[in-house]
């Protein structure tokens, strides 16, 4: 009989004392080699499952995939079914790591990467502030062990958790966080309430005590806000905010020249924040806030994937994925394929692509195709 309250089950793990004894390492839930992707048990994108960090470690996992299905701080619902979705509605024929290629660098990261699946963090589903911890908890576990979380929201809030579990293993004040956002989610509370998907950022500097000058974004355009009091707080935290403004007037790849540089200049480790709002609602409409005239997903793509190839990149989330918002699809597709590009990145960076903006010179049309 458990000692947990009724109160806590939410968060109680399941006991396995006793399932049979097994050997620590990465679980491949596969029955067939090659499947449909419709078929067998959804991870992110057919990779194996870890369940505890001796698994992590016997594997000697570089990336860990972890869901946190939470959307109690955001005023319009549904980002909760984003893991699931961004985990299950692939429009691949098969779900097979070891066949996906990058197009443009013609790089598979599966093959250079040892990439599981976490499962989910526990989430109170009726009170944000208590899934902050297990959040943290686990993307603790990964970062312990050396891997990069790539957390899979869920709403904005979970940038808190996730970042100040980084901050915890990697030291604090050592990462810059590289924000693509419509919004700028540095507000200090919402109708009184500090845990929400608007204040994440503030919550970073406050409570975690990350440099307002660690903190870069991309792609703000609400018409919401800033207003003038928070727009000059941004600028006197040194903040550097990117809005679409200039990404018009200059374009998205020397803005990411400056984000990089950016990035370097204050912090030994990166991690990329995703709000797929930051995309136009023509290429992402399943999201709470869709705001019009943001990035497309060609832009996009290839930013994340300089941005984790060219710098120290520790981690990443992708949230606001509301799929109930979206019949046709799309937007949980391009949140898997921008994990997909940043693990490209990652993958790059290993196996040391030193050119910048890297992409395979035969499919880039730089020399001619030939077989002789």
């Amino acid at each position: 009989m458990s000692d947990t309250p009724e109160s806590e089950n939410w968060r109680r793990e399941v006991d396995r004392s006793f399932s049979p004894r097994r050997e620590a390492g990465p679980i491949d839930l596969r029955r067939y080699y090659v499947q449909p992707a419709y078929s067998g048990m959804p991870t992110f994108m057919g990779v194996p499952l870890a369940l505890n960090q001796d698994d992590l470690r016997a594997g000697k996992v570089d990336a860990a995939v972890v869901g946190c299905p939470v959307d109690v701080s955001t005023g319009h619902r549904g980002a909760a079914y984003g893991p699931r979705a961004i985990r299950s509605d692939e429009r691949y024929m098969y779900a097979t790591p070891e066949a996906y290629i990058h197009s443009a660098t013609r790089v598979n990261p599966f093959n250079v990467l040892k990439v599981v699946d976490y499962g989910d963090a526990a989430v109170d589903p009726f009170d944000i502030t208590r899934s902050m911890e297990p959040i943290r908890g686990l993307v603790r576990e990964i970062a312990e062990v050396g891997a990069a979380p790539i957390v899979l929201g869920g709403d904005h809030s979970l940038l808190w958790p996730s970042v100040g579990a980084l901050s915890e293993v990697h030291g604090r004040g050592s990462i810059a966080v590289v924000h693509f956002d419509a919004h700028p989610d540095c507000h200090d509370e919402l109708f009184g309430h500090k845990a929400t998907h608007t204040t994440p950022i503030r919550r970073l500097m406050h409570d975690e005590m990350v440099p307002g000058a660690n903190i870069i974004q991309v792609g703000l355009r609400t018409a919401t806000g800033p207003d003038d009091q928070l727009f000059n707080w941004m600028r006197r935290a040194g903040m550097k905010s990117h809005f679409m403004a200039e990404i018009e007037r200059v374009g998205l790849a020397a803005v990411v020249d400056k984000v990089i540089e950016e990035a370097k200049a204050v912090a030994d480790h990166v991690y990329i924040s995703l709000d797929i709002d930051v995309l136009d609602p023509a290429f992402a409409p399943g999201t709470g806030t869709p705001e019009p005239a943001g990035l497309n997903t060609r832009e996009l793509f290839t930013a994340l994937r300089r941005i984790a190839h060219e710098t120290n990149l520790v981690g990443m989330d992708v949230v606001e994925v509301a799929p109930h918002l979206d019949p046709g699809y799309s937007t949980a597709m391009n949140a898997r394929r921008a994990v997909f590009e940043v693990l490209t990145g990652l993958a790059m960076n290993k196996v040391k692509i030193s050119t910048k903006n890297y992409t395979n010179p035969i499919v880039a049309g730089e020399v001619r195709f030939s077989l002789s």
